[in-house]
């Protein structure tokens, strides 16, 4: 006689379903595209050190034309170089890395405290609710490049920092989306029920309402990722985001943007991979959200 592992059902619940969304997302050509892309990237972020043909940060007079300018994409240098003779294409590569751990670690960090603050005031409303989205609603009314720029400025630009600053410019978003999810979720006779028979707050909370806003969590939650790219690219372009000789996106076009007219694959390349991993992120993100709740695109 077999023994029923409730966890081990669930588990194997779980694994189906996010295969059985995986499977439909490749079954859609753009979010394939983009899944693609994503997969590109990451493995470019993972293996930089092997897949970069030059050191990125070595200056050489062999990456320069005789007037001491760039050379073109061709040859040893397939991108090009830059105005220091560095390789471009290696300065993006490594460039992948840096884009993706801010993007990821920043939207994680805006996901969590986005979720948190839309969950904690939706549930409980009162004055808690209260107090929790009026203060969303005055981090909405700031612009949030330029609070990204103040923060940026006044804290030493790092990975984590910037991570933290655009993360701190963008949970308002997800926290309004969650707080209205919740709200709505809490007046539902399940929920009722389970305050009712006194079961404990993490209980209902963990077991009963979270699994409801899973799916709009992981939606916005990848949809986020190509905001925050942009940002850590803009800052990075505006000097306060990544600083040199760490290479981003945003720094590279910055470094190289007086050479627009002569050399325009230093502004080009770069400018393409933001873009793309963008666009990337985007065509997941409205996949995502037709497949876990069509409803979501009616509602948003």
């Amino acid at each position: 006689m077999s023994v029923i592992d409730p966890p081990a059902v669930a588990r194997r619940g779980r694994a189906r379903k996010v295969a059985a969304v995986l499977g439909e997302l490749m079954r859609r050509p753009r979010a394939a595209f983009g899944l693609i892309v994503i997969a590109i990237m990451a493995i470019a972020a993972v293996f930089a050190p092997w897949l970069m043909p030059h050191d990125p940060f070595e200056q050489s007079f062999d990456g320069l034309t005789l007037a001491g300018a760039p050379l073109p994409p061709g040859g040893e240098f397939p991108l090009g170089t830059d105005l220091l003779g560095r390789d471009l294409a290696s300065r993006l590569i490594l460039g992948t890395r840096t884009s993706l751990i801010i993007g990821v670690l920043a939207n994680g960090i805006a996901v969590i405290l986005g979720a948190g603050v839309g969950i904690t005031a939706g549930y409980f409303g009162g004055w808690i609710g209260a107090i929790l989205m009026r203060f969303t609603d005055l981090m909405m009314a700031f612009p949030a490049l330029l609070l990204a720029i103040v923060l940026a400025a006044i804290f030493q630009p790092s990975l984590l920092i910037v991570a933290l600053v655009i993360a701190m410019v963008n949970w308002v978003q997800m926290a309004r989306v969650i707080y209205t999810e919740t709200r709505s979720l809490a007046e539902r006779e399940f929920i009722q029920v389970q305050r009712s028979i006194g079961s404990g707050t993490l209980r209902v909370l963990g077991s009963h309402l979270l699994p409801h806003l899973l799916s709009s969590i992981v939606v916005f939650g990848t949809l986020g990722i190509s905001t925050t790219v942009l940002l850590e690219a803009t800052l990075s372009y505006l000097g306060v985001g990544v600083q040199p000789p760490t290479p981003s996106w945003g720094n590279i076009i910055f470094e190289n943007q007086t050479y627009f007219s002569t050399a325009p694959w230093l502004v080009f390349f770069p400018g393409a991979a933001i873009v793309l991993l963008a666009l990337a992120f985007n065509l997941v993100g409205d996949a995502l959200r037709d497949i876990l709740d069509p409803t979501l695109k009616g509602r948003h």
